[in-house]
Order: C-alpha cells, then structure tokens, then sequence
C-alpha cells in the first residue's frame, strides 16, 4: 500500500477530495487502479519522501479509495476511516508500503445534533462571505458542503492554526470533541477576517481623510501664497515666519527648532494659550542674523582717522586698537585678544568702542552688565518659565541686525554673584574664541555663532573680575586726562556737540581759552572729562535762557563770568598748605575719580603710649600704619621714647571718605620722622610709595593719576619708587615738565633727601 504525505490540508473520513499530480510528492498514478485503497500520512518535518521513516509522520493518518484519474493526472478520491501506521516498508519500485489498523470512530453525537451544528456553522460561513467581493464564488463553493469534515478539509489551507492544531482534529476520536475543534477553528478564522477586515477599512479610511486633509492643506497653501503675493501686507503669521525661516540661513539644528515650533504654532492657532509664547520666539530667532557677513577690507589710515577726530589723547589706546584691525586686516576674520579697557569714568572707554565701530564700517551694540546677579541675563532664561526671555547677549545680536557688530560689554567688574548664579562665568563661554562659535542661549536653545562679533569690554577696576574671566582678556588702562587735554577735549568736542544740542549758533556764544581753562580747573575735579561735560551743558542752558529771552543776542563767556552762569566755584582741590608743620606731609592717592593729593597729620599729645588712628582708613592703610611706627622706632630710638607718655594720634582728611591702600606708606614714615625730630617738610614735596618692613620702597599703581594729581595742587617734588620709573612712559610730557620726579629705593633715601 503506498503511503502519499500530505502537508497542509486535513484529511478526515467521508470526504471527496481531489489533488493534482504535483501537488502529492511521490505520487505515481499509472501505478494505482481506480477503487483501490491509499494511505495518507501527515509529516512531522519537511523531509524528502525518499528519506521518510515511520518516526517521521504522525502515528494517525487516513485510507482512501481512488476514484478517478484523469488524463492531465488529476486525482478524485474518498476518504473511508482513520488509520494507525503500525509499519513503513519500501518495495522494489520505491514505493512505501505502509502496515496499518483501521481506527475507530465513536459516534458520541445525535444525528440531529450533528445536523444542526453543522447548519449553523454553515449559515454562519454564507453570512460571513456576504461582506467580501469574492463572496459569490464561496457561496457555490460553502453549498456543497456536505458534513463538518467536508468543511474542516476545505477550509484548513485558510484556518490560522498551527500543523499541530490540525493534527489534532484528525487524532481526537470522539465525534463531539471533534465538532468543537472544527467549530472553535472555524468561528476564530471568520472572527479575525472580520477584525483584519474592519482594521483595514478602518485604516483605509484614515488614510483616505489624511490624504483629504493634505490635499485641502495644499489648496490652502496655494491660495494663501497667492493672497500673500497680492496683498503683502495682509500675511498670515504663519505664511510670514515659513517665508523667513527659509530666507534665514539657520544652521541646520537651529531650522530644526525653528520648523517644530511652527508646527506647534499651526496646531494652536491663534486662540490657543501657548500661541503667544511660540510666536514670540519664532519672532525672535527670525530676526537674528544668521548668515555670516562679508569681510570688508579695513583701511587702517581711515581708521587712525576716525579715532583722532572722535577722541583727543589717549595714543597708547589708539595704536593698541590700531594693532588689533592690522592683525584681522591679515587674517580676513576676527581674531585677536578680547579688549579689556580699564579706566575712570568719563575716559572715553564706552564712546571709544563706538569709534571702532565706525571705522570698521559694523553695527555697534552696547550692553551695560553693571549690577546683574543672574546668570540668566547672559544665558537667557529657558521657555518653560513664564516671562522666559533670551539673554542680553542675543538681544543685542537681534538689535544689531547683522551676526558681525562691535560689541561693547559695559561695567564687567560691577557683574554680582549670588543665588540667581555667576553672570561672570556665563561670560566666559561668550569671550573665549574656542567657544562661542556654538553659544546656546538657553531661550533659543540652539546654538548660534558669535565668531564673528568684535567683543570690547569696559571696566573702572580689575579688582572685581574673576581672574578666570580676566585671563580671557587683555587689559589697556585707560589714564585720566590732563589739564590740558581736557582743555582741547572741551574745546574740540564738548562744546560744539553742547552747542549743538542747545540749539545755539557760534555767531552767538563765543567761550575764550581762558574761561575753558577756568572750568577744567575750579569746576571739575576728575580723572575723565564727564563732569565737564556737566558744567558745559549748564553753561549752555543758562546762554540758551539768555538768548530766549532776548537779553542778549551775543553771549561772550570770560572768566570773570563764570559766576554768574556756573555759580561759585563747584569744587576746592586740596592745594599744598604755604607753610611747613612738622608731622605734616603731603602724600598721593589714586581713587576711581582720578588722582588727588592728601594730607598725613601727626600728632603727639599727653597721655600713656595709645596711639589713634582717624580718617575711615582701610585695613591695608592701618597695616601702613603699623609698620610706619615699627620703622621709625627702629631708625629713631631716642626720639621715640617719648612714646611711653605720649599719646601719637595720625589722621588722614577728608575724614568722611574712605581710604585704603599700601601707597601711603613712605609718606606715614615721613610724616612721624618729621614730627620725632621737629622737622618741617616742605609742603611742595608729595610722595608715594609702599614701605616694608626692611625699609624697601615697593611699587604702586596709578602713578599717571597721582602725578596729575600733583601737578593740580602746585607740588614740585615728587617720590616715587625706583621700580615705577618704567611706567612714566604713560605720563604725559606737560605732567613730567612740570614736576621734579625722584625715584626712591630705601626709605632713607627718602629721609636723606626730603630732610
């Protein structure tokens, strides 16, 4: 008996089935004559015919009459009873002969429930196709369906259950559990049909309305680009931000942000809550300049030009920024140190970056850092805050409307850290060239590059700015003006932009050298020429009432009416006393004003050794003090005794303001050599110097300031430590003619002279 495999159909008693030749391996039908029997067999692998063992089918198969064979080799057979394979043998053709026991079937079911079982699932099968295209055909094909295992073997090739489940249903023996299986196969194959069915319509017609959607958006668009080219000024925000994200020139992560926020800006519309917040920032990022600017060609003449007419003086500074546009004239890009200009206020540092701007033909942009705490105004605020805002930094870059400006970082040294942060260390990524090329403000959340921006930064001391911040910088200091420069200042740019302000004409108002001078002189009192400016606009005003009113209609400023159009004189410089007193010595001091002179006084008096110290001296200048004393005990042992029933009181006026600092030192030793000794100091000699303990004379800073300072107050000799003799260079030639400059090494080479 041969034993065909069968793969995936189920096989079951009762049925009519018919098979092509190819589609049973191994079949040989000249071999078989039509009414006999078959053996079919259901392989556990997918193994060759040739190679098959009795390990290799499942142990339960189906016998088979063979009906009919047609001449294209088709083959109609009917199944009779289930098998068990007791036995495989191969014969002499090759074909298997199987040994087999008919398997029996127990009939557990009424016929009128078969009946009625099989009706139901039949009817259920009819309704089912009446949903589908294909349902015609399967009607025909449902309808000759003649019991359940006629429907279990028709539809197997579709049911989703495994080659296992399938065996099942040939294995089981009772007819009612066999029933429950072909019905759970059958109802779970229709159920998932339906489910497949409804998912697929389901997402056909997702699609269909996505497709609408896109389409009537396209419409929309095309519609509304043809609005907007028609009436420009009517464009939608949308439409308006789409334009300028794509004229832009956004980096690619900075388009990314910019395109996803205006997605969510769509979705909202114009009456969602977030709407605001989103067209704020689109607003924002789009006004930024992000293409990079051509480099234009500097003109280092022009520019030394500009920076003569815009400023008087200050030589060192210009040839220091002068050197800088030389360097990036080479390299055709930004490059070199950042400008750090140190100096008092009303020197020029700020007006003098708006100089530079000019020259090089960029924007100019001024931030003032005075007095911000937190870090947030550099690095901006992220958008999940209420109020978010970006930092002072990028809104300068959109005020400038160019990715290229000189950018002036007023007051760094007035910078405050506390609880909100340290704005000074957000600085630090702005300034350094290795990394602001990718500066994230925390609002935009993108990077943007400020390679190309000319950072100057203006401070009146170093003593405030983190040295980390420092070092990113490269200091120019910035002297005070003397007499004379503030008098060709006022002269050459205070008073024609005053006039012009005023409204005055110069056939009006006419100032003659002498009253400028007066002014420099009795009314301002400064290292900068801010408070002449002040003075000046006064002067202006009262000419300008004057020339109102009618009174006059020429005004000549002479000194004698200074008076009348200013008021007494605003200020009293401490001008050296004309007679000596011994205790007394006139010293120099550097405040953020300029220079000025002061005065050490020194007294003995009555009492038990207690030694006073007046004048709100700094601890520094008390430290002075002290060493002062130990010095002059030591140089003048005798003199000093009296100490045990002396009280020494030093001061040091003004005694309302503030002093500190180690550059009265050799003037503190001075002025107690002169009061032991009973020795007068003659009041045209100044000093300034620190003193050690080992009588060394050390360097001090300022020394311009402090010269200037004593050639005001009428001093004639000055001391100076030997190690500042360099720094005269910075000393303008007026000051130096002016004055007999001593370099000192040891204080008693101070002593030694002035005595």
């Amino acid at each position: 008996m041969l034993t065909i495999p069968i793969y995936d159909t189920i096989l079951l008693p009762d049925v009519t089935f018919y098979f092509k030749k190819e589609v049973i391996e191994g079949w040989d039908v000249e071999s078989f004559d039509i009414g006999s029997d078959i053996a079919f067999a259901m392989l556990r692998d997918d193994l060759d015919t040739a190679d098959v063992m009795l390990e290799d089918v499942y142990p339960i198969g189906v016998i088979a009459r063979i009906e009919s064979v047609d001449s294209e080799g088709n083959v109609k057979v009917r199944t009779k009873d289930r098998i068990n394979f007791i036995d495989f043998s191969r014969n002499a053709e090759g074909n298997i002969d199987a040994q087999i026991e008919i398997r029996p079937e127990i009939d557990d079911m009424k016929p009128e429930d078969k009946k009625s079982r099989f009706d139901r699932i039949k009817n259920k099968f009819l309704k089912f196709v009446q949903n589908y295209q294909w349902g015609l055909w399967a009607r025909g094909f449902i309808l000759q369906w003649k019991n359940i295992n006629e429907l279990a073997c028709s539809m197997t090739g579709y049911f989703s259950i495994t080659w296992q489940e399938k065996y099942e249903i040939v294995e089981v023996d009772k007819a009612s559990e066999r029933y429950d299986l072909i019905e759970h196969a059958a109802y779970s194959f229709m159920e998932l049909a339906d489910v497949a069915e409804n998912a697929e319509l389901e997402q056909q017609q997702r699609n269909e309305n996505i497709y609408r959607e896109d389409a009537i958006k396209k419409q929309i668009e095309i519609l509304q680009r043809e609005l907007d080219e028609m009436h420009p000024e009517n464009i939608s925000d949308v439409r308006r931000f789409e334009k300028e994200i794509d004229e832009s020139g956004m980096n690619e992560t900075a388009e990314r942000e910019a395109r996803k926020v205006l997605n969510r800006m769509k979705q909202e519309g114009q009456d969602g809550h977030e709407y605001g917040m989103l067209y704020d920032y689109l607003d924002f990022v789009t006004s930024l300049s992000w293409k990079h600017e051509k480099f234009n060609k500097i003109d280092l003449e022009h520019a030394e030009k500009i920076l003569d007419e815009d400023h008087y003086g200050l030589k060192k500074v210009k040839q220091r920024i002068v050197q800088q546009l030389a360097v990036m004239a080479l390299n055709k890009k930004q490059s070199g140190s950042i400008l750090l200009f140190v100096g008092a206020p009303g020197t020029g540092k700020t007006s003098i970056g708006q100089s530079i701007a000019k020259a090089l033909g960029r924007e100019y942009v001024r931030i003032s850092l005075g007095g911000v705490r937190d870090e947030a105004e550099i690095r901006g605020h992220r958008r999940t805050y209420i109020g978010a805002m970006p930092g002072r930094i990028m809104e300068g870059m959109k005020r400038s409307g160019v990715s290229n400006p000189v950018m002036v970082l007023d007051e760094v040294d007035k910078l405050v850290r506390d609880y909100g942060g340290d704005p000074s260390s957000a600085l630090l990524e702005v300034l350094d060239p290795e990394q602001n090329n990718s500066f994230t403000d925390h609002y935009m959340n993108v990077p943007y590059d400020l390679s190309d921006v000319l950072f100057v930064c203006t401070a009146n001391s170093t003593d405030t700015i983190p040295e980390p911040l420092l070092n990113r910088m490269e200091i120019i200091e910035f002297p005070g003006y003397t007499a004379t420069e503030k008098f060709y200042i006022a002269k050459q740019h205070l008073i024609p932009k005053s006039m012009k302000a005023a409204g005055i004409k110069k056939k009006n108002l006419t100032i003659t050298d002498t009253s400028i001078k007066k002014i420099v002189a009795d009314y301002t009192m400064e290292s900068g020429v801010r408070g002449l400016k002040k003075q000046i606009d006064n002067l202006m005003r009262y000419a300008a009432v004057q020339l109102v009113k009618g009174n006059e209609k020429k005004i000549s400023v002479k000194p004698k009416s200074l008076r009348e159009y200013l008021g007494h004189r605003a200020l009293s410089h401490d001008i050296i006393d004309k007679k000596s007193i011994p205790g007394v010595v006139t010293g120099l001091a550097w405040t953020m004003a300029g220079g000025e002179i002061l005065f050490i006084e020194t007294k003995a008096v009555n009492g038990s050794g207690k030694i006073t110290i007046t004048g709100q001296l700094g601890d520094v200048m008390k430290e002075s003090v002290e060493i002062a004393i130990s010095l002059v005990k030591d140089m003048y042992p005798e003199e000093t005794k009296i100490l045990a029933e002396k009280d020494l009181h030093i001061h040091v006026p003004e005694g309302a303001v503030p002093k500190d600092g180690p550059s009265a030192g050799i003037t503190i030793v001075t002025a107690l050599v002169s009061l032991f000794t009973n020795r007068a100091v003659d009041p045209s000699i100044a000093m300034t110097g620190e003193v050690s303990l080992r009588g060394n004379v050390m360097p001090i800073g300022g020394l311009p300031e402090k010269l200037m300072a004593a050639v005001r107050a009428c001093v004639k000799t000055v001391f100076i430590p030997e190690k500042n003799v360099e720094d005269l260079e910075d000393v303008a030639e007026e000051v130096k003619k002016e004055l007999k400059i001593v370099p000192v090494k040891k204080i008693k080479d101070v002593i030694n002279q002035v005595f």
